[in-house]
């Protein structure tokens, strides 16, 4: 979004990003890259632009009446979250909104309003569709009144376009962010480095005689005598 356009009147639907600042962010200059003027949720009327251009310590913002920006939670390396307030004194401040950034990229956090309407219309919404599904149901008959015909049914098919998106690469800060990780978690578990196992020693095979046995020589053989008839 170009800088000096309104904000749309629903902002919750808005993101902003500069991806030259992402791989730098710290808590010391996240201020800084909130307070860009192409960031649409910045307003330049604030105590912090005035401190920023007459180079006054950040400090003097408790001191000042008006619309301040503060960094109000800090979650390395990913997560930021930045009020908008409006001071009346030293010790009472009005909240306004609050932005979280996540992965450089800045949201406008909902409201408790935004969230309570946002549940209801869901609510009605599913309970609209469960009376219209169950009065698909309904059947009537002069002789017998209503009744319910639950047999299954096939839904029709609904046909939907789905749009090719390309996926997109990854960004430097996710890289650099995964590097880092591997890296520490290399350090605290080193990869064991595998011992070299002693070749084999080699099984001397003695040579064996075998020895054939011959087969016996067939005796020879005789037939049985004959039985003479004896003679009275």
């Amino acid at each position: 979004m170009m800088p000096g356009r309104p904000l749309p009147e629903n902002p919750l639907g808005l993101s902003w990003h500069d991806s030259a600042w992402i791989p730098m962010l710290n808590p010391s200059n996240i201020m800084d890259y909130f307070s860009e003027r192409s960031n649409p949720f910045f307003d330049r009327t604030c105590n912090n632009e005035l401190v920023k251009m007459q180079r006054l310590s950040p400090e003097q913002l408790n001191s000042m009446i008006g619309l301040e920006y503060i960094l109000l939670h800090v979650q390395e390396p990913i997560l930021y979250v930045i009020r908008k307030q409006h001071r009346h004194s030293p010790t009472q401040v009005t909240p306004l909104a609050d932005y979280y950034i996540i992965a450089g990229i800045v949201y406008q956090a909902p409201d408790l309003m935004s969230v309570i309407n946002s549940r209801l219309m869901s609510t009605i919404h599913h309970l609209q569709s469960a009376f219209e599904e169950a009065s698909s149901y309904s059947r009537y008959h002069p002789s017998k009144g209503y009744s319910w015909d639950l047999k299954e049914r096939k839904a029709p098919e609904r046909t939907t376009k789905k749009e090719t998106q390309k996926e997109e690469p990854s960004s430097l800060f996710q890289r650099q962010r995964v590097d880092m990780l591997l890296g520490e978690l290399t350090r605290k578990f080193p990869v064991p480095v595998p011992q070299q196992k002693p070749p084999p020693e080699e099984i001397k095979m003695e040579p064996r005689e075998i020895k054939v046995e011959k087969p016996d020589t067939p005796r020879s053989m005789k037939p049985p005598p004959e039985k003479k008839p004896r003679i009275n």
